[in-house]
């Protein structure tokens, strides 16, 4: 993974999840991730969206959104949201969530969950509620902590289990045996997309 110092891109993501993937997806095209806003959920960074449109006239940015079940297509959630972007802001929408994108290096998650990798589809896009997925695959893993760490209890009336999140914060950091963004944007086109505008960003602030 290389990294430039001469290009720093800022981001507003949802929450803590989708800034791990953020950062890592900025080192991944050779830059330097700066400073990450929002991680209050959606209508927090909906609320903000045209600030962050107005920084990205003077540098990089990265804007990451869910598309969710239920939700508009991609291109209409985009148009509604910020129909004029910025030149040096790439807005993104995972589809269906940032989830899915994980989903997408199916090597490396399903040794990571201890599953079978059979049991990840090889399309992570048509996944309706991938989190839900991650969990159930969770459900089955044959590793103790990540059932105990992934998975709900009963009692808990909650859809993920106490460490959900810094688990997979975990994977997407390993360096030698976590998630690649390179070999994920193969099964994912939302994630093919948003590498391509990180990159584009990158080679215009060089030039």
């Amino acid at each position: 993974m290389r990294t430039s110092s001469s290009v720093t891109i800022a981001s507003a993501v949802e929450g803590p999840l989708d800034e791990a993937v953020v950062r890592h997806l900025i080192q991944h095209v050779g830059a330097r991730p700066g400073t990450v806003y929002g991680k209050q959920g959606k209508p927090h960074l909906l609320k903000n969206i045209q600030r962050y449109n107005a920084a990205a006239r003077h540098r990089c940015w990265l804007v990451l959104t869910d598309l969710d079940h239920g939700a508009a297509c991609a291109p209409e959630l985009h148009s509604e949201w910020l129909p004029s972007p910025a030149p040096r802001l790439c807005f993104r929408i995972a589809v269906r969530t940032v989830e899915a994108w994980l989903l997408a290096d199916r090597q490396r998650l399903a040794r990571f969950l201890s599953i079978p990798m059979t049991r990840i589809p090889p399309d992570p896009e048509v996944v309706d509620h991938p989190k839900e997925f991650l969990v159930n695959l969770a459900r089955r893993s044959r590793a103790r902590a990540i059932r105990e760490d992934m998975v709900p209890t009963q009692r808990s009336g909650r859809q993920v289990g106490p460490a959900y999140t810094s688990q997979l914060i975990t994977f997407i950091e390993d360096a030698e045996n976590g998630w690649r963004p390179g070999i994920a944007a193969k099964s994912s086109d939302s994630l093919r997309r948003c590498l391509a505008c990180l990159q584009r960003l990158v080679t215009s602030s060089q030039l």
